[in-house]
């Protein structure tokens, strides 16, 4: 965590900073802001110095939003770089807008040892959820995962992180509202370091013992082992796990943060820790992307994280399966016929359809012992959402308008979005078997369709969302928020929809 820089916030008004002290001006990287009608930062002189506008000319500066102009040494300051942030049409900046100037800021720090931003626009308030939000983006866009790596890509000092103080008109509540944005940064990290270790590091015990560690935040943890899983009846996720060396575990992480009496809330993630295919097994190519075939159960721990981090007013189970997916002697066969804790027979056509046998008992599990309001369940599902989605969207799959209008809703806030997609009884017909009463795969058409129809046939009447992010979760392309292969995605998204609907 040695590359998340140090946030401060100071006043700004009349070139001061907090208690009206008259401020010593910024050294290292300058910061202002600058709309594309040419309207910069209020103050902006006085940090940046008299060769500003001359430079904006010479350089064509539009100031088209999340676009940047450095100026090495301006004359006249004590700084040694200045950066003019564009920010585009100010009016339309929106959280996630804000959240984007911020990761795109960061980019530009580099070695940087102290930066300041002037975070104010002229004739435009910047509040201080603004400033809170350009303060998470900082954070989100400065994460690198390179703890195996003995030499670094630069020649900053990995024990030193930069300080960047961001100078806005009420510090003190810009400070209180990025309060929650630090658990949602802790969180969304907890969820990219599980994603991106690799699999010889983090197996499914390793994974629940990062799962335990929630205790000291007050989640209570159980653990289910394999004998217990057993005991219950949960044919349908051992038989993932039986080709591996490694036991699988399934991990229910209880939040109690609402009314004694208030019916939880659930989210259940699929945490395959790594996929080889089984015997049904996937091509050497690109095999390497299977360590986050356990993308759904990351963001369901990193949501955890956030909850209990800032004490939401919500009670709420988290439960993760977790199993390996190997060749083995004792691995599942094509053809085998597993049964599910519901008493549902499988035919498993396909072993490497794993994730939604998993992801069947856990949601059968989760709605007999709990009885939650509703359960969502995030899974990095099927290659075929790719084909639908690119890596823009993740899939929303439900049987309830509600609750997929909240989630689309808390999708575009956050920029963690979602795409509904169809399902209906046509679909269904496609996972029918003569042999058993499910099969596990629907044939070459409507794939991530299908595994969806699979999922519904154990949620009961509980409502329900399934989130295939496949495409979202892990090797989506880099944003102004995420410069790494794991981008934590899901763990906003499902914060913003308790945050919104669920707590109180």
């Amino acid at each position: 965590m040695s590359h998340i820089p140090t946030i401060t916030f100071a006043k700004s008004s009349n070139n001061k900073l907090a208690n009206d002290k008259p401020s010593k001006k910024p050294t290292g990287v300058m910061c202002i802001l600058r709309t594309q009608d040419g309207v910069e930062t209020a103050n902006a002189q006085e940090y940046a110095g008299p060769s500003l506008a001359k430079a904006i000319v010479a350089a064509e500066f539009k100031s088209k939003v999340n676009s940047a102009l450095e100026i090495l040494v301006p004359v006249g300051t004590d700084i040694d770089r200045l950066i003019v942030m564009g920010v585009g049409t100010a009016s339309a900046l929106d959280e996630n807008g804000w959240l984007k100037l911020g990761g795109t800021f960061a980019s530009k720090l580099g070695t940087a040892k102290a930066a300041a931003v002037l975070l104010e626009i002229a004739e435009h308030e910047v509040t201080p959820a603004n400033a809170a939000d350009f303060a998470l983006g900082i954070m989100l866009r400065s994460y690198k995962f390179d703890k195996y790596k003995t030499k670094k890509d630069d020649d900053a000092d990995p024990k030193v992180s930069s300080k960047v103080t961001i100078l806005v008109a009420d510090p003190t509540a810009a400070k209180k509202a990025f309060v929650s944005r630090q658990s949602v940064f802790g969180g969304v990290v907890l969820a990219r370091d599980l994603v991106n270790e690799p699999a010889n590091i983090l197996g499914t015990l390793e994974f629940a013992a990062k799962a335990k560690d929630l205790e000291k935040l007050g989640v209570k943890i159980d653990v289910l082992t394999e004998k217990e899983m057993k005991k219950l009846g949960m044919g349908a996720l051992l038989g993932v796990a039986q080709g591996s060396v490694r036991p699988p575990r399934m991990v229910i992480m209880h939040w109690n943060g609402g009314k004694a009496k208030q019916k939880p809330i659930a989210f259940v993630g699929k945490g395959v820790v790594f996929d080889s295919g089984g015997i049904s097994i996937k091509p050497a190519a690109g095999m390497e992307d299977m360590k986050g075939d356990m993308g759904g159960a990351a963001a369901v721990t990193g949501l955890m994280h956030v909850l209990a981090s800032r004490k939401a007013k919500a009670n709420v189970i988290g439960i993760i399966g977790l199993v390996e997916n190997m060749v083995d002697a004792n691995a599942q066969r094509p053809g085998d016929i597993v049964t599910a804790m519901s008493g549902t027979t499988i035919e498993v056509l396909n072993t490497d359809a794993e994730g939604r046998l998993v992801l069947a008992d856990a949601l059968h599990y989760c709605r007999t012992k709990f009885d939650p309001q509703f359960m969502v369940n995030l899974a990095t599902l099927t290659g075929a959402i790719l084909v639908a989605l690119g890596n823009q969207h993740a899939g929303l799959f439900s049987n309830n308008d509600e609750l997929s209008e909240r989630l689309t809703a808390a999708g575009l806030s956050t920029g963690e979005r979602l795409w509904r997609m169809p399902m209906g009884a046509d679909y269904d017909k496609l996972i029918d078997t003569p042999n058993a009463d499910v099969k596990n795969i629907g044939g070459r058409y409507a794939g991530s369709i299908t595994a969806a129809q699979f999922l519904q046939r154990f949620v009961g009447d509980t409502k329900w969302a399934h989130l295939d992010i496949a495409g979202t979760a892990m090797g989506s392309p880099a944003s102004e928020i995420n410069a790494g292969w794991a981008s934590g995605y899901g763990v906003r998204l499902l914060d913003r929809l308790v945050f919104d609907h669920y707590e109180g």
